[in-house]
């Protein structure tokens, strides 16, 4: 056998070998990888009165911001909701309806369900949390903690003793006490007195939201987000079109945010920027709703035409009929001319259609407690 030979023979030799080598080696490998196990990662949970990114929310989460209130889980709100029973709902809150719930510790909680197919559901989400989660004031309803399960986002509020200020200006059917028994809304109208205060109640909590370092700008003012406690108390809730804005700029949007009746006229004319004058406005059409208990959205008839709520109560105050425009279930016993004449005029200054001339919330209260003095 020649030597050129020999050298072929182990060339392919060596080739053998160190391909059984590399498939020996390759078949070890095989068997002892195993793919890793990828686990959703826990997130630190909020302390009380701090807020938390929600985007970065686990499929499983919940918090409280209540130190009176323990850790509550899903099925816990399921349970208590009957599983979100239509005869728990006692509010149709914007993106999701608000249930009245009994939790096991025995606290009476209001829970808001957000709408999953709602487009603006978990964005309105976030911004009730950060805006609610921290502020601390007697006239904002105060919200004791969320829970996120899956695609599902529920927010756990105080329970307002007697609901929203819309049902008693408008709501003539019956509803649900506390305690069970029934209540005709017409049968108690609210007196003069409670309105003002309700009025200065609201008026209180738009100023510390606009006095904050941040202001908040709530965009939403309206009666069905205004909720009165058992001593009717106002407490503005539902703050899911809230934006917080730099001092220095207002908060720049693309879209219109508010309630029909209640919107600035700068709405119609393009200009959608969010500044606190829009709730000053959204505030004193408020009022008017208030004194008269006519819906901002109806007409009314003045000298035989229909004309808005607002032009009819500028006429009226030109005219210096203020009296007549107060809601006739009122006892004009209660009433002073002079006090009824300086609460429209209140009304009238923050609804001025050039939002720069509307008065700051902190001139407001200080007008409407001079009104009472």
């Amino acid at each position: 056998m020649g030597p050129s030979i020999q050298a072929l023979i182990a060339a392919a030799a060596s080739f053998v070998v160190i391909t059984l080598i590399f498939a020996i080696i390759l078949l070890f490998c095989k068997r002892t990888y195993k793919p890793p196990t990828y686990r959703t990662r826990a997130v630190n949970r909020p302390q009380p009165n701090r807020c938390s990114d929600l985007s970065s929310i686990a499929l499983f989460d919940s918090a409280s911001f209540d130190p009176s209130l323990s850790q509550i889980s899903m099925s816990e709100l399921i349970d208590a909701t009957e599983n979100f029973s239509t005869d728990k709902i006692i509010g149709d809150g914007s993106f999701g309806f608000v249930y009245k719930a009994k939790l096991s510790s025995g606290v009476t909680v209001a829970i808001k369900k957000l709408d999953k197919d709602a487009f603006q559901g978990f964005r309105e989400f976030r911004a009730e949390m950060e805006t609610l989660g921290k502020l601390r004031h007697r006239n904002i309803v105060k919200i004791l903690g969320y829970c996120a399960s899956g695609l599902d986002r529920v927010l756990i509020y105080e329970f307002v003793e007697n609901g929203s200020l819309d049902q008693w200006l408008h709501d003539t059917s019956r509803n649900d006490d506390v305690d069970g028994s029934k209540q005709l809304n017409s049968l108690c109208p609210l007196s003069w007195e409670t309105r003002v205060k309700i009025v200065r109640g609201v008026a209180n909590g738009l100023a510390y939201l606009h006095g904050l370092e941040k202001p908040i700008i709530h965009r939403d003012i309206k009666s069905s987000n205004v909720l009165l406690d058992s001593d009717f108390e106002a407490h503005i809730s539902d703050f899911g079109l809230a934006r917080r804005i730099d001092t220095s700029h207002s908060h720049v949007s693309t879209q219109v945010a508010g309630t029909m009746g209640y919107m600035p006229p700068e709405y119609l004319g393009g200009n959608t920027a969010a500044t606190v004058m829009l709730d000053v406005y959204s505030f004193g059409i408020l009022m008017i709703e208030i004194a008269t208990q006519i819906r901002p959205n109806l007409p009314v008839v003045l000298d035989g035409q229909e004309v808005g709520l607002l032009e009819w109560a500028r006429t009226m105050e030109a005219r210096n009929k203020e009296i007549e425009m107060v809601d006739s279930n009122i006892s004009r016993e209660e009433l002073s001319e002079a006090g009824v004449g300086e609460y429209f005029r209140i009304a009238c200054m923050c609804t001025n259609e050039k939002s720069r001339e509307r008065p700051a919330m902190s001139y407001v209260v200080q007008l409407l407690d001079e009104l009472v003095a």
